[in-house]
């Protein structure tokens, strides 16, 4: 079923401070985790999924540091669906436990090594521990995406009657595709009351993309994280999700957008993990033009080329010159610099523009500018 895409209103439930620390290599320190906590509470995000109590003392000395940070978002811990996991969350200052059970086949036998009637009976026991504990309760179904339906909606007939607010349903492995996302989401949906969360994995680039399909479908709220962090090839990234949302008019989740760049960048910078200049909506050259087509129109009207505004996220387009420049880009950038051009010189630049950008494989800098018109003006 359909959102109305004028009121949908989607929950983001972040999970950069869990499956986003998950990235191999990636490990932040308390400090780091409660000013990316801060900064996406600042940002409006509604939810946190902020650790995995069951990792030591360490990691809930840092749960209970950051709880202590929030003043408005509600903070996660993930668990598994044991009693001791459920015990080592309590008194952390959570608001809710995702309790995580494998439910395809695959992973009950060869990873629980149990039935389907002994995880059902351990939902229902460990359900109830966690509600009374104080926290409100998300269903993780893990390895969704490779389960039977029918053991689907089993455990969220399980979850519903003993007290569960959400169900997730992740895709592990990140092997659908937003097609069947939104036929299984839909069949989900149909089926119960509770509140509904896409957990989705980028292995085959189609993270955001699932997380949106879902969302049409009539889920309630999305996991993400900052820059796309997590395990393999990472999670839906929040920045993607959120800007699509408002672009497409789809959903309004509350995320003030010229927030977002600082955000990533203290993620880039805390994660160690830099982004590609081509990421989108926080790449450094997603708003940048270098071809001759291209920046002709934009000088001629913005919206010749612009699908995305790039004010939305606080930032602008920027014009540079290489190899695909025209003559109209290249009179136009210098005249920026100062510096009049004739048609003549316009010319000669172009070849110089094509010898730097083969070799140097980067876009010349003001200085390499004024250089290529001393090298013009000395063969004159």
């Amino acid at each position: 079923m359909d959102k109305d895409v004028q009121s949908a209103r989607v929950i983001i439930n972040d999970t950069t401070l869990r499956d986003g620390e998950q990235s191999p290599g990636v490990g932040f320190t308390t400090e780091e985790k409660v000013k990316i906590a801060l900064l996406l509470e600042s940002a409006g995000v509604t939810e946190l999924e902020v650790g995995i109590p069951a990792m030591g003392e360490q990691e809930r000395e840092t749960i209970k540091t950051i709880t202590r940070h929030l003043t408005q978002a509600e903070a996660m811990g993930w668990c598994r669906m044991l009693a001791e996991d459920v015990q080592r969350a309590s008194n952390l200052g959570l608001d809710w436990l995702d309790l995580s059970v494998p439910v395809s086949h695959q992973q009950m036998k060869h990873k629980l090594n149990k039935t389907l009637t002994d995880v059902l009976m351990g939902c229902e026991r460990i359900i109830q521990q966690a509600l009374e504990s104080g926290m409100k309760v998300c269903v993780g179904m893990e390895d969704a995406s490779r389960a039977d339906h029918d053991v689907l909606y089993r455990v969220l007939e399980v979850a519903e009657l003993s007290g569960a607010s959400r169900i997730r349903f992740a895709d592990t492995l990140g092997i659908l595709d937003p097609f069947t996302t939104y036929q299984i989401i839909s069949e989900i949906r149909s089926k119960t009351d509770l509140q509904l969360e896409m957990h989705a994995h980028n292995d085959l680039g189609m993270a955001t993309a699932n997380s949106l399909a879902a969302i049409r479908a009539g889920a309630d709220s999305i996991n993400t994280t900052v820059n796309g962090l997590g395990e393999r090839a990472g999670n839906a990234a929040l920045e993607e999700i959120t800007v699509a949302l408002n672009v497409l008019n789809q959903a309004e989740t509350g995320v003030d957008l010229l927030k977002l760049d600082e955000l990533c960048r203290y993620v880039q910078i805390a994660s160690g993990r830099q982004s590609t200049p081509q990421k989108a909506i926080v790449g450094e050259c997603v708003f940048t033009h270098e071809s001759g087509i291209h920046v002709d129109g934009l000088l001629k009207d913005i919206n010749n080329y612009q699908g995305v505004s790039p004010s939305l996220v606080g930032r602008t387009h920027q014009m540079v010159l290489g190899k695909h420049s025209g003559i109209q880009a290249i009179e136009s950038i210098y005249a920026g610099m100062g510096i009049r051009l004739t048609k003549a010189q316009c010319e000669l630049i172009k070849v110089q523009l094509v010898h730097w950008s083969e070799t140097y494989k980067c876009v010349p800098d003001p200085q390499q500018l004024r250089h290529f018109t001393s090298m013009i003006l000395h063969k004159a």
